[in-house]
């Protein structure tokens, strides 16, 4: 009698745990991808990290060279958050993609044009069709995807050595010069600040440049015009020693029709 209720008892418990197991599997199910869902993680990278990290991946990276469809997006991601933990400025030469290191640069030319232009890799996505890369407002308007927002394109990605020469040599056709951008905020008192911290410390002058979507105001910090990549090697050398990493290279034609220099 005793064995028969120790194994009720068991196998009651047995049926319990089952059932816990159950529970558990469908209470957090996964989240679905949508067109809006584009960052999850925000990452951490100083200059240092950022350029031992791509030493290690350039021989891979580098042979990486891919087909298809590009998209864009803009106006509903302006101001936010990137993966990289920057401000998304629709008007900078930036873009999604869904593993090349982040941040890196890429060359992106339109296969239907043969347009290129080289874009900063500081998000990820696109989480929605067969795309391969989701680029800015300004991207996808130099290289002229089209009536439909999206054309069949090539992805190169490149090292930051490659992309300055390259930077430089596409803005020198349209007459642009390249600057140093060092920060991107929603307000003027953190982008004041920060220029003040690199004034203080004898550093080259700095530009504040304001650009408006809307309601929404990007107050962009500026250093340049950069001439070489000696020079922009030694100046971000010198940012880091102050605590300013993660810089990133920017031409006038990033800059919005509303864009101007405040300060």
């Amino acid at each position: 009698m005793n064995k028969i209720i120790l194994v009720t008892l068991l196998l009651t418990l047995f049926g319990c745990s089952s059932e816990q197991i159950k529970t558990a599997n469908t209470a957090y199910p996964l989240p679905v991808e949508s067109s809006t869902a584009r960052q999850h993680a925000i990452l951490s990278l100083n200059s240092q990290d950022e350029q031992n990290s791509e030493e290690n991946l350039l021989p891979r990276i580098s042979r990486y060279l891919k087909q298809g469809i590009a998209s864009w997006y803009g106006p509903g991601f302006h101001g936010k958050k990137t993966a990289t933990g920057e401000i998304f400025d629709m008007y900078a030469m930036t873009a999604a993609h869904k593993t090349l290191p982040i941040p890196s640069y890429a060359q992106i030319t339109n296969l239907t044009n043969h347009r290129s232009i080289i874009v900063r890799i500081n998000d990820r996505g696109p989480f929605v069709g067969n795309k391969e890369i989701d680029l800015s407002y300004a991207a996808a308007k130099n290289l002229d995807l089209g009536e439909g927002n999206s054309s069949t394109i090539e992805i190169k990605a490149i090292s930051s050595k490659q992309a300055l020469p390259k930077i430089q040599q596409l803005a020198a056709t349209q007459a642009k010069q390249v600057f140093l951008q060092v920060g991107s905020f929603g307000t003027a008192k953190k982008a004041i600040d920060l220029k003040n911290k690199i004034a203080a410390s004898n550093l080259p002058s700095v530009n504040i440049r304001s650009s408006t979507y809307k309601k929404s105001t990007l107050y962009k910090v500026q250093i340049g015009p950069i001439k070489s990549t000696v020079n922009a090697n030694e100046l971000n050398q010198q940012l880091a020693e102050i605590g300013i990493t993660n810089t990133q290279f920017v031409t006038e034609s990033n800059l919005s029709q509303s864009s101007r220099v405040i300060m």
